[in-house]
């Protein structure tokens, strides 16, 4: 095998924290990277947070003891100190302290002389720092929060008061004040507060136009930013295909019988095994690299090798987990493979032979692998997501599949009881993640339920995201252990941000499985800008539709809105009922370099465009032409090898005591 960079894999934790430490704006977030956690008020009797906190008991005890060693006199100065002493539990400490830039101690007090263009601004008319500096300059620096910050200047002593360090409100300030914009908050003395947005009202509808017959697994932007991406479907065929703009009346430019890249050869295709996962290089201009994540039977191809996680070092038997749907343990892997395209090409060229492979791990069943690859878009790396049934808690260690590292600072690196390589846990089934486009920390990710709750989380690094103590917010009772002996009060769970029960989909149907989407970042629909779209498997009964408020706080609220083809659609949709088209499964959901997003269906490729074309009412919307397309447009011949639905019923698939679902994170240690 030639030389490469060695991959460093972050089992859901350090990739996370490498991208965190460059997150561009606030959600409730520790100083630690980590989610707040629900905490009962009484077991903080110094700091009284109410709701989620990022400070456990024995926390909120060592700041009492700071507290009580300044020995501040003056009550309204004590009051304001302890406050700050105090912001260290805020749920939005994170950003509080500024964590992604230089380490502070005090956190950024709240400076009405610093004026800025501000959703936010209103909030904050207490000059917060000027009045601390009033009260407080006299009081002794010594034990306090700034007296760190002091040392630079001089070094404080018992009689140093503040005011030795600073000489007047206008240097300090300077130097610990600051104001809250769209992408920051500030300190004001209490709990951070964020403003209401400013439509949190739900849209009427979502209109689509059908742009291609074919059924796809994975849409993903062409790295040259041009109007091109790369479509792939579940049987292991990739092609290239071009966006028509919208209003053009075109169809998808696409030519299914010659795909970019035929992997059909190595992949095993069933109703949830295949081609899953794909993802190209940062830096694929120049070195031409992608990664495809499949699965294949090692009965069929002889490259299909590796470890089993069913093994001895985890204290399991694959001799006693009998067959699932008819395959003994470990027959099928999961494999995470590299390969190269000639940069040159225009079309990309691709070297059939693999270039190396990262990773591959024996799956004992046959289901809840998840499998998808995305490229973290601030810190290179390569995140792969995994479900419960892989139990992927153990890494070959073979040469050929070890071309990763563990970062150290992996949030269970230290842990002997979980591998070092969790970055976070407690998913059952996560199917389809994404980062928003314009705020790179908000990582969901759609997870499956089982019987009762399909769930959307913010993934944050050393979460646990409850499965199998609980399903989405419910406690879940496991027929046998693991998970049966685990007590609820053993973790301290995050739970969803948004999700819905199986009984809620307007659809006769019920729910199958959730398919997990994306912030919808195109001007195309004004009054969907910002929010977050999902679906259910089935399809019918509309799009759930997340709604942030107030925005950056964390907080959701999701409705199911209907959804229409557009009159003007390129290609004709099916009619399910009266305007509503038939897109029969949802797999997933796409994006392109123009932020427009897109639904990968069973039926065919939709893109959601502008309202008016399906008559839908948006106050955003200006509507400047209507087009209609040739009459005569053509539409593609469908898909041969169209994916199947994935399924999220079935028998439960139990494994030792370790079983943990999670998402399995790599990413390069060397230059992209």
């Amino acid at each position: 095998m030639r030389g490469s960079p060695v991959m460093k894999i972050v089992v859901i934790h350090s990739l996370l924290l490498s991208l965190l430490l460059r997150y561009s704006a606030s959600y409730p977030l520790c100083t630690d990277l980590k989610a707040p956690f629900d905490a009962n008020n009484a077991s903080l009797p110094f700091c009284r947070y109410n709701g989620s906190v990022c400070c456990n008991s024995a926390h909120d005890l060592q700041l009492q003891k700071q507290f009580k060693a300044m020995n501040v006199s003056d009550p309204g100065c004590a009051s304001l100190l302890k406050s700050i002493l105090c912001a260290r539990c805020d749920p939005f400490s994170a950003e509080l302290y500024r964590v992604e830039q230089a380490p502070r101690v005090v956190p950024v007090l709240c400076n009405s002389s610093i004026s800025v263009n501000s959703t936010r601004s209103q909030l904050y008319t207490l000059d917060f720092c000027s009045n601390l500096w009033d009260k407080c300059h006299n009081t002794s620096i010594l034990n306090s929060p700034f007296a760190f910050e002091s040392r630079a200047k001089t070094t404080p002593s018992s009689g140093s008061k503040i005011s030795d360090s600073w000489s007047s409100a206008a240097e300090f300030c300077n130097e610990f004040g600051g104001a809250s914009d769209d992408t920051s908050v500030c300190f004001s003395g209490g709990p951070v507060k964020l403003g209401s947005a400013e439509n949190s009202s739900t849209p009427t509808g979502v209109c689509l136009e059908k742009l291609g017959n074919g059924s796809y697994l994975n849409m993903v932007a062409h790295p040259d930013g041009s109007n091109r991406v790369f479509l792939s479907n579940q049987p292991g065929k990739i092609w290239l295909a071009t966006i028509p703009e919208q209003g053009s009346g075109e169809i998808i430019g696409i030519d299914e019988s010659s795909p970019f890249f035929d992997l059909t050869d190595e992949v095993h295709f069933e109703s949830e095994l295949g081609m899953m996962g794909l993802a190209f290089h940062p830096n694929y201009q120049n070195n031409g690299r992608f990664f495809v994540s499949f699965n294949c039977d090692k009965t069929k191809w002889p490259y299909c090798s590796g470890r089993c996680s069913c093994n001895s070092d985890v204290g399991c038997d694959p001799s006693k987990i009998g067959p699932d749907n008819g395959a003994n343990p470990c027959r099928y892997h999961s494999v995470i493979s590299e390969f190269t395209a000639n940069k040159s090409s225009p079309g990309g060229n691709v070297n059939p032979n693999e270039v190396r492979r990262i990773f591959t791990m024996g799956l004992p069943f046959t289901t809840h692998h998840g499998g998808q690859i995305l490229f973290g878009p601030k810190d290179g790396y390569l995140y792969f997501m995994m479900g419960d049934g892989g139990n992927s808690t153990t890494i070959s260690e073979s040469e050929l599949w070890g071309n990763y590292s563990i970062p150290k600072d992996n949030p269970f690196s230290v842990d002997k009881e979980l591998e070092p390589e969790i970055w976070a846990l407690g998913f059952r089934n996560p199917w389809r993640c994404s980062f928003d486009l314009e705020r790179p920390s908000y990582f969901l990710c759609g997870d499956v339920g089982q019987d009762v709750y399909e769930e959307v989380d913010i993934v944050t690094k050393g979460g646990n995201y409850g499965w199998r103590v609980y399903e989405g917010p419910f406690l879940y009772h496991p027929p046998q252990s693991p998970g049966g002996n685990t007590s609820a009060s053993s973790i301290k769970p995050i739970f969803p941000v948004m999700g819905y029960n199986h009984s809620q989909p307007q659809n006769p149907q019920g729910s199958a499985s959730i398919t997990g989407g994306y912030f919808y970042r195109s001007m195309a629909d004004p009054c969907l800008y910002g929010r977050y779209l999902y679906a259910d498997l089935y399809g019918s009964g509309g799009i759930w539709v997340g709604t942030e408020n107030p925005e950056n706080s964390g907080n959701f609220t999701s409705a199911q809105v209907p959804y229409t083809c557009a009159k003007d659609t390129p290609i004709q949709c099916d009619a399910e009922i009266e305007s509503s088209p038939a897109l029969g499964a949802v797999f997933s959901f796409g994006q392109d370099n123009s932020k427009d997003t897109f639904m990968l269906t069973s039926s065919g490729l939709y893109r959601i465009v502008r309202p008016s074309r399906c008559n839908y009412a948006c106050s955003k919307e200006t509507v400047t032409s209507s087009h209609s397309p040739p009459a005569s447009a053509p539409p593609p011949s469908p898909s041969t090898s169209a994916g199947m639905p994935r399924r999220h019923w079935g028998p439960e698939f139990l494994l030792l005591s370790l079983i943990l679902s999670y998402i399995l994170l790599f990413g390069f240690c060397c230059d992209l």
